[in-house]
């Protein structure tokens, strides 16, 4: 049996003070976006947000996890509690139809925390890739919210499969359509490591805010090539395999890596037209290496094959790299040159980082119920959007090494497995969600940030008197759960002083010793 670390030691001693410190860490986290709310909206409208992100960690009804009367019941009060549901729900509400802001700040704070990855990569001189791909978000029950389209549902295809000896359907004549909304995501990631959430668009095809494919693709990609020019790689999957998308990336000059669909037409070095898998067909393959398998964790074996090509539609050098594995062959098409075998896994590798974006569709929509928002406006439901992607972008961030020892105490406090999948995985997002989820369902943490404007004058001044009216915002309670405030300090990223988040714990800082 292993043996106990002191930090779960510590955990399982104060359970309470583990809980206030894993809010602080969140705080700590979103305290620029939300000094910089602080500067458009209320001080009560900052500290909705702030607790909608711990209730929306918190629960975990999938179906109805993000409604506003389930978000609303769930906010605590002053004193640590909810007075009443439909007073919560109110306060939600008038946080997500607020127009004194949009959710084009949270993009901005998301962008920035990618950035900063950027930059690290940067400096150690690493490959650095911005992986590109697109999913829907699907609303089948609903008919009148603003700016919805039709989109392919994939939960019908996959509901409708054959199961041999068990089911048998036909095979769908058409792909089956429901009402929902268009979703493009973009993630930067190193060759190893976690990802950061760079941009997260959603975007319809009907309506007033009707936009085409192509040009929200476009939209997005002109953000990261003015934010960081030729520093990324961007990798597609088949969905961008297109002479026009060769155009637009040309015209941004930026490097890629795209999958191809093996029945298109490309030029051979000898000017021949041939369908991609005829290129290089019956020649031997050029490298072979043995490789690991990321989803059963075993070895399999890999070869490439790698030309120069070109595109009918498209003047630049390309390059094809076709890589055997066991599950078939893919055509990888680059603009990067690829002459030796160093160059071509390079490119190999490069792609197979692609399947990051996927297991992040997947977490938003099956663990943080991307797909059950209630809201009438598009604004709204993009503001609520966006606050769960701040949840995710927090979540990733807990499973960076200097937070180690505290995320496997706190999975082996709140949610122990034995299992051997669990126990071997290096990204236990799903497990850090439940174990924080349960922390703080059973000990609920006090926000120590942006308390309310009479609060701090009633514990500042001490002849301040609140009304009547305010009186039981004022009780004994708030005193013991807060202690006076701090003085202000100067923060050098906004130029400004402002009041830092009041720690409320005696828990140690990420590094120290316990």
């Amino acid at each position: 049996m292993a043996e106990l670390s002191e930090t779960f030691k510590h955990l399982e001693r104060d359970p309470q003070g583990g809980s206030q410190h894993l809010l602080h860490l969140l705080e700590t986290f979103l305290f620029p976006l939300l000094t910089a709310l602080d500067e458009i909206l209320d001080k009560r409208l900052v500290r909705t947000l702030l607790q909608c992100l711990v209730a929306i960690i918190s629960l975990r009804n999938h179906p109805q996890a993000l409604w506003l009367s389930e978000l609303g019941s769930s906010l605590d009060g002053y004193a640590g509690y909810a007075s009443s549901a439909t007073a919560g729900t109110k306060r939600v509400g008038k946080l997500l139809r607020s127009v004194k802001w949009t959710v084009d700040v949270i993009d901005h704070y998301l962008l920035e925390k990618a950035d900063e990855e950027v930059q690290n990569l940067k400096v150690q001189r690493k490959r650095i890739l911005c992986i590109w791909d697109g999913s829907v978000l699907e609303k089948a029950e609903s008919e009148k919210l603003e700016g919805l389209c039709p989109v392919l549902s994939s939960k019908a295809k996959r509901r409708s499969r054959t199961k041999r000896g068990l089911v048998f359907n036909w095979p769908a004549v058409r792909p089956v359509r429901v009402m929902g909304m268009q979703w493009t995501a973009a993630l930067i990631v190193g060759m190893q490591g976690l990802p950061h959430l760079a941009l997260s668009r959603w975007w319809t095809t009907k309506g007033v805010f009707a936009t085409k494919l192509r040009d929200a693709e476009e939209e997005a990609l002109r953000v990261c090539v003015r934010k960081w020019g030729p520093l990324l790689v961007h990798v597609f999957d088949r969905g961008y395999a297109s002479g026009y998308w060769l155009h637009v990336l040309s015209q941004y000059r930026v490097r890629f890596v795209i999958r191809w669909i093996k029945k298109h037409v490309f030029l051979t070095l000898a000017g021949e037209e041939k369908k991609l898998w005829q290129i290089g067909q019956g020649k031997r393959y050029r490298a072979h290496k043995e490789i690991w398998d990321t989803t059963t964790g075993e070895k399999m074996s890999c070869d490439l094959w790698w030309s120069a090509v070109r595109h009918p539609q498209s003047g630049q050098p390309l390059f094809l790299v076709k890589a055997r594995v066991k599950k078939g062959v893919m055509y990888l098409i680059t603009n990067e040159t690829v002459h030796t075998e160093t160059q071509a896994w390079e490119v190999f590798f490069t792609y197979r980082r692609r399947w990051q974006i996927e297991q992040s569709f997947r977490y938003a929509k099956c663990e943080l119920a991307l797909e059950c928002p209630r809201l009438w406006s598009l604004e709204a439901r993009l503001k609520l959007l966006g606050m769960v992607m701040l949840v995710y972008a927090f979540l990733l961030s807990l499973l960076d090494s200097s937070y180690q020892d505290l995320v496997a105490a706190l999975l082996r406090f709140r949610c122990h497995r034995t299992g051997k999948r669990c126990l071997n995985s290096q990204a236990p997002l799903y497990r850090l969600r439940w174990a924080l989820s349960r922390l703080w369902n059973d000990y609920r943490p006090h926000l120590s940030c942006f308390i309310p404007l009479l609060m701090i004058l009633s514990l500042s001044l001490p002849s301040f008197e609140i009304s009547k009216g305010f009186r039981k915002i004022g009780d004994d309670s708030y005193h013991e759960e807060y202690p006076p405030p701090r003085p202000k300090r100067y923060n050098e990223g906004f130029g400004r002083p402002v009041a830092k988040p009041l720690m409320t714990t005696s828990w140690p800082s990420v590094g120290s010793s316990v």
